[in-house]
């Protein structure tokens, strides 16, 4: 009897730490995902505000800068075009 117990209590441990660990990744998940979009739309919006000065300095939308805006955020878009100012001096 002690032992169901102990099992019922372990098993609400369980399902209680797994909650929370699926809330968190999901957590991660929805920010790496916003920051991502945000990050595209930001390189479209600076992409064409460039071109309309005719600067010829634009960042691609591929998978990589999709990852380095989805990870860093705003900060990363800017690295993004820092790298494309060092590469253009």
């Amino acid at each position: 009897m002690q032992q169901t117990g102990v099992f019922i209590i372990i098993g609400m441990c369980a399902i209680v730490l797994s909650i929370v660990a699926f809330r968190r990744k999901m957590e991660f998940l929805i920010n790496f995902i916003l920051r991502g979009v945000t990050g595209v739309i930001a390189i479209s919006f600076i992409n064409s505000i460039l071109l309309q000065q005719n600067i010829s300095l634009e960042v691609g939308v591929n998978p990589f800068s999709v990852l380095t805006s989805g990870i860093l955020g705003i900060p990363g878009v800017f690295l993004l075009y820092s790298v494309q100012i060092y590469r253009f001096l």
